[in-house]
C-alpha cells in the first residue's frame, strides 16, 4: 500500500518584516535611525519653506513702508520750502521804510493834558467802531469751502453682502472705530466680493444718511477712478481702485491735510453742496498719492493714502 504524502504547509510572510528579521540588530537600529533622520529632515524642510514665505511677506511690507517714508520726506521738504517762501514774503512786506523826522528833537511844544485826554477818547471811540464793523463783517462772511469740512476716516470692511434689490450694489458693514459698525451701500461691481472683506478703506463719514433702494447708507467709500481706454464716455466701465491707507493705519484714524486745518462739519448740508464743490479738486498725483489741490491725504504720523496703480486720475 502506497504511503500518503501530505503536501507541506507554507506560511505566508511579509517580505519586509522577514527581511528585517534576518538583519543583524545593529543593522536594524541603523535603518531605524535613518528613517528618523529622514522624518526630521522633512520637518526642517517644511519649517524652512514657511520661514521663506514669511520673509517674503515681510520684505513686501518693508518695501511699502520705505515708500511711505520716502513720500513723507518729500512732503516734509515741500512744506518746509512753502514755509520759507511765506516767511520771506512776510519779511519783505514788514521791512521798515526810511522815515523822515517831522521836527528836530527838543523842539516839540509841551502837550496840553485836556486836549490829549480828548484825543485819546476820540481814538478809542473810532477803534471801537472799527472793531464792531470788523466783527459784523466776519459774521456775514461765508463759511470756508475746502477739504477741512469733510470728515474723512479710515475704516475696515467687516461684512459684505449683495444688495437684495440691486445686484450691482454691495451692502457693507464698516468698522470706523465707533461703538458699532456703519452700513454703507456702494456701487463696486468691478471689485470681487472676496477682495472687499477685511480690507481698509478711506470713507467720507459726515454725509447725510440716505436710503438706497430700501437700505440706509451712512457713509461713502472713496476710490480712485479712471475712464476705460475703450469707452471714455461710459462711467459704468471706469477703472476703479480703493484708496489704500498707510500700512499701520487703524479704523477711526482721521485723514487730514497739512495746508487745510480745521474741524469737519458735523453733517454736510445738501443745500450748500460742499461735497460737489470740493470733488473736482480731489485726484491722485503722478505717484498715485491721493491729494486735494496738491496736498496729500495724510494719516498723521503714519503716512499717505494712495491708489495702487491709478495716477493723475479723479477721486470719487
Amino acid at each position: 500500500m502506497a504511503e500518503k504524502h501530505n503536501p507541506p504547509h507554507h506560511r505566508h510572510s511579509i517580505p519586509g518584516l522577514s527581511a528585517l528579521g534576518k538583519l543583524d540588530p545593529k543593522e536594524s537600529e541603523m535603518i531605524m535611525e535613518y528613517f528618523k533622520t529622514q522624518v526630521l529632515l522633512l520637518k526642517d524642510k517644511e519649517l524652512l519653506q514657511k520661514t521663506v514665505r514669511e520673509e517674503k511677506k515681510l520684505l513686501v511690507e518693508n518695501a511699502k513702508l520705505k515708500k511711505d517714508i520716502s513720500d513723507l520726506k518729500i512732503l516734509l521738504t515741500e512744506k518746509q520750502q512753502k514755509k520759507k517762501a511765506k516767511a520771506a514774503a512776510a519779511s519783505k512786506l514788514t521791512a521798515p521804510g526810511s522815515t523822515t523826522a517831522l521836527s528836530a528833537p527838543g523842539t516839540n511844544p509841551k502837550p496840553d493834558p485836556v486836549r490829549e485826554r480828548d484825543g485819546r477818547r476820540r481814538r478809542g471811540e473810532r477803534k471801537g467802531k472799527r472793531e464792531r464793523t470788523n466783527s459784523e463783517s466776519a459774521l456775514e462772511e461765508e463759511p470756508r469751502m475746502d477739504v477741512s469740512r469733510l470728515d474723512l476716516r479710515i475704516g475696515r470692511i467687516v461684512g459684505v453682502r449683495y444688495h437684495p434689490l440691486a445686484g450691482a450694489l454691495y451692502v457693507q458693514e464698516v468698522d470706523l472705530g465707533e461703538p458699532a459698525p456703519r452700513t454703507v451701500v456702494s456701487a463696486l461691481r468691478h471689485i470681487p466680493k472676496e477682495q472687499l472683506q477685511g480690507r481698509l478703506a478711506v470713507l467720507l463719514c459726515n454725509v447725510r444718511p440716505c436710503r438706497v433702494k430700501g437700505v440706509v447708507s451712512t457713509a461713502m467709500v472713496l476710490c480712485g477712478s479712471a475712464p476705460n481706454a475703450h469707452d471714455n464716455d461710459n462711467d459704468d466701465d471706469a477703472q476703479v481702485e480703493f484708496l489704500e491707507p498707510p500700512t499701520n493705519a487703524v479704523p477711526g484714524d482721521r485723514v487730514t491735510f497739512y495746508d487745510y486745518p480745521g474741524e469737519p462739519d458735523r453733517e454736510l448740508s445738501p443745500r450748500e453742496k460742499v461735497w460737489e464743490q470740493i470733488l473736482p479738486d480731489l485726484q491722485t498725483d503722478s505717484r498715485g498719492v491721493a491729494t486735494y489741490r496738491g496736498v496729500g491725504f495724510e494719516v498723521r504720523g503714519k503716512g499717505l493714502c494712495r491708489a495702487p496703480t491709478l495716477t493723475n486720475s479723479s477721486i470719487k
